[in-house]
């Protein structure tokens, strides 16, 4: 790897990931709301941000995404859904990755292998999905699995050595994640980014278009 991108580089798995292919040796360029004034939310501002952007990149991370609004819990029952809370998260989980995903073919090199990794959840699976609740979260990153499944498809028939993939990080210790304790406990950013970045490094393209956890494993739709 030599050119790698990061969007989302100032949340916590973002910026562990930069900091890990810097380490291994990349060239990283990362971009945040907070440094570059990108906002997913406005097309105008994709456009103009990502719009700068020259590439070749042969790795690509989009980290970007939020469990519900400031001052919002996620839905644990049909009764407390809220169409704007809901079309907020759509806004930047599934509207705004595909916003960022769209200037891909322009970026990613046509010949040679790249791989490009989009952080999506494990409970965006429908098919795992026992728990019910966290009806937008879900939601939205089911939706943004579809968007990445066709992304790749696309993208494969002009880049043929592309891997573009859902990933899951397991659950994380950042800002996200806070006031959020699961049983089995949480893993560090540095240590999910190392898993992620190897994972990314394994992809074949005949993988391009999965769904699939820290591990390499692939989950189900």
């Amino acid at each position: 790897m030599e050119n790698a991108l990061v969007i989302g580089a100032s949340g916590g798995i973002g910026r562990a990931l930069a900091e890990e292919w810097r380490a291994r040796g990349a060239q990283v360029t990362g971009l945040s709301r907070s440094g570059d004034g990108l906002d997913v939310t406005d097309a105008a501002s994709v456009a103009r941000v990502m719009g700068g952007l020259e590439g070749p990149y042969d790795a690509v991370f989009v980290s970007v995404g939020i469990l519900a609004p400031p001052g919002v819990a996620p839905e644990k029952q049909l009764s407390a859904l809220d169409a704007g809370a809901m079309a907020r998260v759509f806004a930047v989980n599934t509207i705004g990755v595909a916003l960022v995903l769209s200037h891909l073919p322009r970026l990613l090199p046509r010949k040679g292998r790249s791989v490009t990794g989009v952080l999506t959840a494990k409970v965006g699976s429908i098919g795992d999905n026992r728990l019910g609740g966290w009806y937008s979260y879900r939601a939205s990153k089911a939706a943004l699995n579809q968007i990445v499944h066709g992304a790749a498809i696309e993208i494969g028939r002009s880049h043929r050595e592309a891997v573009i993939a859902a990933l899951h990080p397991g659950t994380v210790a950042t800002a996200f994640t806070e006031g959020y304790n699961p049983g089995y406990g949480k893993t560090t950013p540095q240590d999910a980014a190392r898993a992620l970045a190897d994972v990314m490094a394994g992809l074949t393209p005949a993988q391009s278009g999965g769904f699939y956890d820290y591990a390499g494993q692939e989950l189900p739709w």
